[in-house]
């Protein structure tokens, strides 16, 4: 398939009022992709969609899924350019919560508009958030981090097989054995006084090119389980559901120590510029300040708050220190 050849995206829903909902979509054409693409969209029940035999499992994916929110609607495609664009774009025609899916995108999205082809065996999926409290808003992507790994976690433990020890590298990727195996994407905008936030997650459960693959990891450890994408991003929104409603109740505070145990940098020396670019200096990183930058404390006694330049791939070759009063 071309870049050219329409794309399609089948609609599933777990409950009957959301079957309708995305039933309803569908009559009224309400879907779209960026740059007027062609779209082919297909309820889950109907024929005519069905390509592969290894293609995502709607029913092994909705009979895991314990929410009331997140993941509920899903919408997923053998090839799209980019989950990210579809969630972004009709944010307001799917529900809060909505996701979709694709087994491979051509116009993935990345920090600073970088944009690459997903190959297949990744778990590649956008859904939406909306939210009304602009402070915990730069929180988010971290939760989402941390479900991910939770997730991991929980289904290591419920299959009896060697945990993952996947982590989190600030502010966004994660990490399996030192190899990226993952990251995460959220953009925001603001309308009639509430913040509605896409959110992508890329992870590699068995394209383990370049880097490593969950289950290329397990294999090196002689296990023969086989982590499927459906039980994964189950997982994943069980688990989001909850951090998130402690997120909008409680703020980031309560989740700092779960955090702070995922991650790769808690005493971590780093070098970084002052403001004016013009000194460098070594500082220790403590943690996250309340505005989600890390808050790191330099050989002085001075506490700083770090913020990436904006120009270096890397956030950590690119950290620009601004002093604490």
């Amino acid at each position: 398939m071309d870049s050219q050849s329409p794309c399609v995206l089948v609609l599933s829903g777990k409950s009957a009022s959301e079957r309708e909902l995305i039933k309803s979509m569908k009559e009224n054409a309400s879907l779209k992709l960026a740059d007027d693409a062609k779209l082919l969209t297909f309820l889950q029940s109907e024929k005519g969609w069905q390509s592969e035999k290894d293609e995502f499992n709607f029913d092994t994916y909705m009979a895991s899924l314990t929410t009331t929110c997140f993941g509920r609607v899903l919408l997923w495609s053998p090839r799209l350019p980019s989950t990210q664009d579809v969630v972004s774009l009709n944010f307001c025609e799917i529900p809060i919560g909505s996701v979709c899916i694709a087994d491979v995108q051509f116009k993935g999205r990345g920090r600073s508009q970088n944009i690459w082809e997903s190959p297949k065996g990744g778990l590649l999926f956008s859904f939406t958030i909306q939210m009304e409290d602009g402070r915990v808003v730069p929180h988010v992507q971290y939760i989402v981090c941390l479900a991910v790994t939770e997730a991991i976690k929980d289904l290591a433990l419920k299959n009896g097989i060697p945990p993952l020890d996947v982590r989190i590298k600030w502010p966004n990727d994660l990490y399996l054995n030192g190899l990226k195996v993952g990251g995460i994407l959220c953009t925001s905008t603001y309308k009639a006084k509430k913040f509605n936030v896409s959110a992508g997650v890329g992870l590699n459960v068995d394209n383990d090119k370049p880097t490593t693959s969950l289950n290329a990891a397990l294999q090196k450890l002689a296990c023969n389980y086989h982590l499927r994408r459906e039980d994964i991003i189950s997982a994943f929104f069980n688990k989001f559901e909850h951090l998130f409603h402690i997120l909008i109740n409680q703020g980031f505070k309560p989740l700092e120590e779960l955090y702070y145990k995922t991650w790769l940098h808690s005493g971590q020396r780093i070098t970084v510029q002052d403001q004016d670019l013009r000194v460098e200096n070594v500082v220790t990183v403590q943690g996250l300040t309340s505005s989600g930058y890390l808050l790191a404390i330099a050989d002085n006694g001075e506490m700083c708050e770090l913020h990436p330049d904006g120009n270096s791939f890397d956030f950590f070759k690119g950290l620009v220190r601004r002093k604490l009063t």
